[in-house]
C-alpha cells in the first residue's frame, strides 16, 4: 500500500543508469560528447540551411526545423543529467521535474510532427512532381509548422494540469535520467484513471496519427518509384527519401519500442538505458544522415567552414 505525501513535495530523485561510483566519470565524459555533437552537429545544419539559398526549399525549411527541436529535445535531458552526475547529486526539484516533463513532451511531439510534414514533402515531391511548387508553398509549409507547435503546446500543457491534479508518494525516486511522464505516473498514490485515458488517446491520436500518415505517404512513394521504368530513375527518387526514412526509423521505431515494452514485465533500468536512443543518439545521428550523402549539404557547409567547393 502506497502512503500519500499531504505536504507539496519539492524534490524528487533520478536514480540514473548506474549507482556505481566509478562508472559516473565515463557516463559523464560519453553524454557530454553526445550533447556536445549533437548541438553543434544540428546548429551547422542550421545555419548551412539559411545561409545558402539553394537550400531555401521546403524539405530543407523542415529540416531546419527538425534540427532546433533536435537541440531543444536534447537540451531540456541531458544539461540536468551531467549536472548531477558532476555534483554527485540525483536530486531534481519538483517544479524543475514538472518544467522537464512539460518540454520533453513539446519537442518530441513536435520532432514527430516535423517527421510526419516531411514525409508529406517527399510524397508531393516524387508522386506529384509537375504540382511540388503550387501545393509545397511558404504558406502551407509555415503554416505545418506552426501547427505542430500549436498542438504539441496544448497537448503539453494539458498533460502538466493534470499532473499537477494528483497527490504523490513518499517514496519519490525515478528509476531513469529525466522526468518521464509515465515514471513520474507511477509516483502517483491517487486514482490516475483520467491520466491514462488522456495518455492513451493523445498517443493514439497524435502518435499513431502521425505515423499512419508517414506509411501511407511511403506506401505512395514506392508504388510511384515501382512505375518508374529506368534503375537510375528509381534510384534517383529513392535516394531523395532515404535520409528522411532512416531518421523515422531510428526516432519513431525506438520511441515506439519503449513505450509498448513498457507495458511488459521488465527492468526499470533496461528501459532508461533503451531510451537514450531516441532521446540522445537519434538527435545526434541526424545531422550525419542527412549530410554525408546530400551534395547541397555538403557544399554548404564547405563554404561555412571555408573549404574550396569542386
Amino acid at each position: 500500500m502506497k502512503s500519500c505525501n499531504d505536504t507539496q513535495m519539492s524534490e524528487i530523485l533520478l536514480l540514473g543508469f548506474s549507482q556505481e561510483p566509478e562508472l559516473q566519470p565515463l557516463i559523464f565524459g560519453l553524454f557530454l560528447s553526445m550533447y556536445l555533437i549533437t548541438v553543434f552537429g544540428n546548429l551547422l545544419l542550421i545555419l548551412a540551411v539559411s545561409s545558402d539559398s539553394h537550400l531555401h526549399t521546403p524539405m530543407y525549411f523542415f529540416l531546419a526545423n527538425l534540427s532546433f527541436a533536435d537541440i531543444c529535445f536534447t537540451s531540456t535531458i541531458v544539461p540536468k543529467m551531467l549536472v548531477n552526475i558532476q555534483t554527485k547529486s540525483k536530486v531534481i526539484t519538483y517544479s524543475g521535474c514538472i518544467t522537464q516533463l512539460y518540454f520533453f513532451m513539446l519537442f518530441a511531439g513536435l520532432e514527430i510532427f516535423l517527421l510526419t510534414a516531411m514525409a508529406y514533402d517527399r510524397f508531393v515531391a516524387i508522386c506529384h512532381p509537375l504540382h511540388y511548387t503550387v501545393i509545397m508553398n511558404p504558406r502551407l509549409c509555415g503554416l505545418l509548422v506552426l501547427e505542430s507547435w500549436i498542438l504539441r503546446f496544448l497537448h503539453s500543457l494539458l498533460e502538466n494540469l493534470l499532473v499537477l491534479q494528483l497527490a504523490f508518494c513518499t517514496d519519490l525516486e525515478i528509476p531513469h535520467f529525466f522526468c518521464e511522464l509515465n515514471q513520474v505516473i507511477q509516483l502517483v498514490c491517487s486514482d490516475t484513471f483520467i491520466n491514462n485515458l488522456v495518455i492513451y488517446f493523445a498517443t493514439a491520436l497524435l502518435g499513431g496519427g502521425p505515423f499512419a500518415g508517414i506509411l501511407y505517404s511511403y506506401s505512395k512513394i514506392v508504388s510511384s518509384i515501382r512505375r518508374i521504368s529506368s534503375a537510375q530513375g528509381k534510384y534517383k527518387a529513392f535516394s531523395t527519401c532515404a535520409s528522411h526514412l532512416s531518421v523515422v526509423s531510428l526516432f519513431y521505431c525506438t520511441s515506439l519500442g519503449v513505450y509498448l515494452s513498457s507495458a511488459a514485465p521488465q527492468s526499470p533500468h533496461a528501459s532508461a538505458v533503451a531510451s537514450v536512443m531516441y532521446t540522445v543518439v537519434t538527435p545526434m545521428l541526424n545531422p550525419f544522415i542527412y549530410s554525408l550523402r546530400n551534395r547541397d549539404i555538403k557544399r554548404a557547409l564547405k563554404r561555412i567552414i571555408g573549404l574550396p567547393v569542386m
